[in-house]
């Protein structure tokens, strides 16, 4: 069962970048910029940004559905990430090496199962939650501070 991760679209971060302190602040965002390797990670390249690299921190609804499993929280966005990332069947640099939360969701947004991937064993834990032909997409966050990675669906065939 072949799986793809994709990262968010920039093209609706992209105009936020010209905004000034008080604009962001509005849309509950602030400019940041990164610090030590490996502690900013782009929600749309699927990156850590490098130190010097210029970021939005942002409240973002990465579950825009009608149930209780509505979600939004903060995520990176670099302003140099100018592509989506898509991943087929492998992982991106952020979903590895750190620990992820795996939710697993039905077509009608409802949460079916949620796993741990605490040992960098995303790959494996993705393949056994879609093993579960009720679960129609994945979503990774942040073991630790709970903020949304990635989204993970079914590719190919499969799908």
């Amino acid at each position: 069962m072949a799986y793809i991760v994709r990262g968010l679209d920039p093209k609706q971060f992209s105009n936020l970048f010209a905004f000034d302190n008080a604009q962001l602040e509005a849309r509950y965002a602030t400019r940041v910029v990164a610090g030590p390797a490996g502690r900013y990670p782009c929600r749309v390249s699927l990156l850590n940004a490098d130190p010097g690299d210029e970021l939005l921190l942002m409240n973002h609804n990465s579950h825009d559905v009608r149930t209780p499993y509505r979600n939004n929280y903060a995520i990176y966005v670099r302003k140099d990430a100018k592509e989506t990332a898509s991943y087929v069947d492998e992982l991106p640099p952020v979903l590895r090496s750190c620990q992820i939360a795996l939710r697993g969701y039905n077509a009608d947004g409802n949460l079916i199962d949620g796993v741990l991937a605490l040992d960098d064993n995303v790959d494996e834990i993705v393949r056994t939650l879609f093993a579960d032909d009720s679960i129609s997409y994945i979503h990774a966050h942040n073991a630790a501070y709970g903020c949304f990675a990635a989204l993970v669906e079914r590719y190919g065939d499969e799908a």
